[in-house]
């Protein structure tokens, strides 16, 4: 497995004016040949969340020792990037989740400059595979005129995950501050209607990519394990969401997560499989594009950027 690292320049710095690239769009992206498949990484923005989004169920005591020790100040704003992962594999090109899209958060919606960049037109997707269904990984799917953006994809999704985005009553029972989100995906998902197809956890969904069902952070939310031969890797989602806590401390309740006591039991296998594998990983919002392996240290694991 080779591993490579570019740098993606703003417009001026690559000359590339023409496609109109976001000026925040410089980010260090990792590419890495897996057997025949070119696995890429591909930057949505990041999202700007409050601390206690994610801090708040935490034991405050701990996490303000290990936070300090890190230089992290508790209640600051947390700013995790958005790493879409992209894969070119024979005639297949596939996009696992599609981002932001327009209309959920400034910092966002980078994604259809980052495939300019990298030289595919949204046309050129052949498959959408989607961890989940939240804001971040499915609107963007929909351009601002309501449009499909990925007009020739089949999409893909875990049918539990499925399920719970497409049911109207859904919003009755997510909670509040998340009735956006519901309404959001169900009219996302109402508009690519037989588009959309769904997969369980097991499945071989393509030549090569296998379903992992990780849930908790959402009722069905799907990891991908990319093969070739002896080698793999890991697409990882929201199943693990920081570089630090998650790592550290993955029996520790996250704010973001819908079920947390099922994310912490996901988190902790995940990150004890991959450890004992050397598989490397691709997280959404892990920092330097989200690619690395996971290695033990005592009773805890830390991530170990490529």
């Amino acid at each position: 497995m080779n591993i490579t690292r570019r740098t993606m320049l703003s417009s001026a710095a690559a000359g590339l004016a023409s496609a109109a690239l976001s000026p925040r769009m410089a980010w260090a992206a990792t590419e890495i040949a897996l057997g025949d498949m070119r696995i890429t990484t591909l930057s949505d923005g990041y999202l700007t969340q409050p601390a206690d989004f994610m801090f708040a169920p935490m034991p405050q005591d701990e996490l303000a020792a290990f936070l300090a020790a890190r230089g992290m100040d508790r209640d600051a704003p947390l700013l995790p990037e958005c790493n879409l992962t992209l894969l070119r594999h024979d005639d297949r090109v596939i996009l696992f989740d599609a981002g932001s899209g327009p209309g959920f958060m400034e910092s966002v919606g980078d994604l259809q400059d980052a495939l300019a960049a990298a030289g595919i037109a949204p046309s050129d997707v052949t498959h959408v595979v989607f961890t989940h269904g939240h804001a971040d990984h499915l609107w963007g799917v929909l351009d601002d005129f309501d449009d499909l953006v990925f007009p020739n994809a089949r999409h893909m999704m875990g049918s539990v995950e499925y399920d719970f985005w497409a049911d109207p009553a859904t919003v009755d029972t997510i909670g509040e501050d998340r009735v956006p989100m519901a309404v959001g995906a169900l009219r996302r998902l109402e508009t690519l209607g037989d588009r959309m197809e769904v997969f369980g956890d097991g499945e071989e969904i393509l030549p090569g990519i296998a379903a992992r069902a990780s849930r908790g952070h959402t009722p069905g939310h799907m990891s991908f394990e990319l093969r070739a031969g002896s080698d793999s890797v890991m697409v990882v989602g929201d199943a693990l969401l920081n570089d630090h806590v998650a790592f550290a401390h993955p029996d520790w309740h996250f704010g973001a997560d819908g079920d947390r006591a099922l994310a912490a039991a996901t988190r902790a296998s995940l990150l004890d499989q991959m450890a004992q594998d050397q598989m490397m990983m691709i997280g959404f919002h892990l920092p330097n594009g989200g690619v690395g392996r996971v290695e033990r240290q005592g009773a805890r694991f830390v991530f170990v950027p490529a």
